[in-house]
């Protein structure tokens, strides 16, 4: 099966590229296409669909990946869902009768950085200093509920001796270089790793 990877930006890209081989089989393939933020890649994925439509064939999946940001997270997935049905694709969520579907609608909540806040191991792996039982205090223990965790994880880095602004697309690949899906505790990045389990069970 091939998986066509929409994100909206390249700091998602970077983590995909470790992840999504942890996710999906050998026999799999991908291509990322990062956009210029949130905005743009909403603005352009009616046409990008669109042009899906014209010639994908069966053994390929779209995968949409955004940010909830503060948005409402039933909107945003709404959304998401309507520009695919006017495109004239099938998601999980409204698929064909035989219950198959092409796209794949999944949101960060609240942004791709609360995903790195859900593996405090491979946090420490990557930067050692920050320790691993971190995962055990306070609004650690529930990543996805994190406000602001671009801003949360930065802080972590400078309190654990990384000075400086956060750079996200390094800071993104060398993370996600020790991910391991199973252990990871945001719920949203579990319903992503769910749903790419779902596109490839359709093959089973």
């Amino acid at each position: 099966m091939h998986f066509e990877v929409l994100l909206e930006e390249e700091s998602a890209q970077a983590a995909m590229k470790n992840i999504l081989p942890k996710i999906l089989r050998s026999e799999d393939s991908f291509q990322i296409h990062p956009y210029n933020g949130k905005k743009n890649l909403l603005n352009k994925l009616p046409g990008r669909l669109r042009g899906y439509r014209k010639w994908i064939t069966s053994d390929y999946r779209i995968v949409i990946l955004i940010d909830r940001d503060r948005d409402d997270c039933t909107l945003l997935k709404q959304e998401l869902e309507r520009i695919a049905a006017e495109a004239g694709l099938s998601t999980k969520t409204a698929p064909h009768h035989d219950g198959s579907f092409q796209v794949l609608n999944r949101i960060a909540i609240e942004e791709l950085e609360a995903w790195f806040l859900g593996d405090m191991e491979a946090l420490a792996s990557a930067y050692p200093g920050i320790s691993p039982t971190l995962s055990t205090k306070g609004k650690y223990r529930d990543p996805d509920a994190i406000v602001d965790a671009w801003e949360t994880l930065e802080r972590v880095l400078q309190r654990a001796g990384y000075p400086g602004r956060l750079q996200k697309i390094r800071v993104a690949s060398s993370i996600s270089r020790y991910m391991v899906p199973e252990r990871n505790r945001s719920a949203s990045f579990q319903s992503f790793c769910q749903g790419l389990q779902a596109c490839i069970g359709q093959q089973s």
